[in-house]
């Protein structure tokens, strides 16, 4: 018994071994598979046409107002009466009368002057008719002879007049002061804040307001060199102040209670320096009525609000819009050839956005550009190329002293010869010599792998059929050893790059 269990006991481990094996075989997690490259990769090209483009600039800024003012008296008073429309946030008209001072003291003021005039006026007549009298009586008595100036009282006489003159001026100085205790408004505009009420004693030099016209808002947008050579304005030099009612066109949007809204306006003048900070320009554009009602319900553009600008640029002639995705290291992109070789093209780019790239060198009319985003691609590589509608484009002929350019080889048509067909072929031959019959479930793998052509399947599956043949004694062709064997490697270097 002793010795029947040292012959079993090592036959059990065996086995137990074994059993172990075969079911971590059958159970493991199959491999993860790579992708199945084909050796000439499919792309989609276009034909190139010139197009025009308009360049659009964008930029962004504060609006502002193009005139503010600070509201000061003239005279000293104390305030009686202030407007309704005196409050901030408040709209008024030119002319509109906003405080009133106190004007008891200015109106004594000019009847004073007014009498004061009268009294000089008066006197100035009597100087009057002394002149005259004294010349009469000096030309009835002297005559041929001059008077002398005493003589005919001419001092007294200019005297006179400049008393009456002095007189009229301080009326009209008492005039102005009792106007100026109403202040208007200088133009139509807006309260932006204010300082004084109703009964409070003001003098000049006293702030009363801050307003700000409404009549044209202002946005300055900063601009690059690059951006400014593309913008449709003339130079400014010395001796020329020239005037731009007719500028670019720029459309302002600003965001309000989460929809976005546009104005349109236009571009005025350019500012005379270059922030030296940013170094960049700024540019002025004007909105006209900017706090207008309008029929679409479009909220007023308000002092302060930060808008986005699109300003109308110089439009480009001939040149060709291409993808951004499509340029490569920001200089090149990839062409077709009329024999449908991938060609790498080095451009010259005019404008540039987020989207699009603006080519004018380097491209030609009617060449063929790859729209398939292809990594790694190659100088010269081979490509099967179609058109955006899905027709192919057939490659042309090389010429006759053309040097030769390989083309690696393609999968056959319906998957049913090459490499790996052959070989299946040759394998399913060697069973039926051998007389054994084929598992279905392993016979329907191989047939499979056959129609597929998957290089990625093509390990596993030769894996378990070589140990299905060495387990039933079934002798294998000359080569079904070999994995993925020549015919893999060498058609795995088709798809290299791609």
């Amino acid at each position: 018994m002793k010795r029947l269990l040292q012959i079993l006991l090592p036959l059990v481990l065996l086995g137990i071994g074994v059993g172990a094996y075969f079911w971590l075989v059958h159970t493991a997690p199959e491999p993860r598979q790579r992708p199945n490259f084909v050796n000439t990769p499919e792309v989609v090209a276009r034909k190139l046409e010139t197009t025009s483009y308009d360049v659009v600039l964008e930029s962004q800024g504060t609006v502002q107002a193009r005139t503010t003012s600070t509201l000061i008296p003239e005279i000293r008073g104390r305030i009686i009466n202030v407007s309704p429309n005196f409050r901030e946030g408040a709209f008024f008209e030119e002319g509109d009368v906003l405080l009133e001072i106190d004007d008891s003291d200015y109106q004594t003021e000019l009847v004073v002057a007014e009498a004061a005039l009268a009294q000089a006026q008066l006197r100035e007549f009597e100087e009057v008719a002394r002149y005259e009298q004294a010349k009469t009586d000096w030309e009835r008595l002297n005559p041929g002879q001059e008077a002398n100036p005493l003589t005919l009282r001419e001092p007294q006489l200019k005297q006179a007049k400049a008393n009456t003159a002095s007189a009229q001026a301080r009326v009209r100085t008492a005039t102005r002061n009792l106007e100026r205790t109403k202040i208007r408004a200088p133009y139509a505009g807006r309260i932006l804040s204010k300082n004084v009420d109703v009964g409070q004693y003001i003098s000049p030099g006293n702030q009363l307001a801050r307003v700000y016209a409404v009549d044209t808002a202002e946005v300055r947008l900063p601009l690059t060199a690059t951006q400014f050579s593309f913008l449709d304005m003339p130079s400014v030099y010395r001796g020329e102040n020239p005037t731009f009612r007719e500028g670019p066109i720029v459309t302002l949007e600003s965001k309000v209670g989460g929809e976005t809204y546009e104005w349109r306006g236009r571009i005025v003048r350019a500012e005379g320096s270059v922030d030296v900070r940013s170094r960049q320009l700024y540019v002025v554009a004007q909105i006209r009525n900017p706090y207008g009602r309008t029929d679409d319900g479009r909220p007023p553009l308000k002092v302060g609000s930060f808008v986005q600008a699109r300003i109308q640029g110089k439009t480009l002639d001939d040149v060709f819009l291409i993808p951004r995705v499509l340029l490569r290291e920001n200089a090149f992109v990839l062409l077709i050839d009329s024999e449908n070789y991938l060609t790498r093209r080095e451009v010259g780019l005019a404008w540039e956005t987020d989207d699009v790239i603006v080519v004018n060198k380097g491209l030609e009319e009617g060449d063929r550009l790859c729209l398939t985003e292809v990594p790694y691609a190659l100088e010269g590589w081979p490509v099967n190329a179609t058109d955006e509608s899905g027709v192919e484009i057939v490659a042309e002929a090389p010429a006759d002293d053309a040097p030769a350019r390989a083309r690696p080889p393609r999968p056959p048509a319906g998957g049913g010869g090459g490499g790996i067909g052959a070989r299946i072929d040759g394998m399913l031959e060697a069973v039926e010599a051998a007389g054994d019959k084929l598992p279905d479930d392993l016979r329907s793998k191989l047939l499979d792998l056959k129609e597929s052509q998957d290089f990625t399947q093509m390990r596993p599956v030769m894996g378990e059929f070589r140990e299905w043949a060495e387990a039933n004694g079934v002798e294998l062709p000359a080569g079904g050893r070999g994995g993925p064997g020549g015919g893999g490697r060498g058609g795995g270097g088709g798809a290299r790059g791609f």
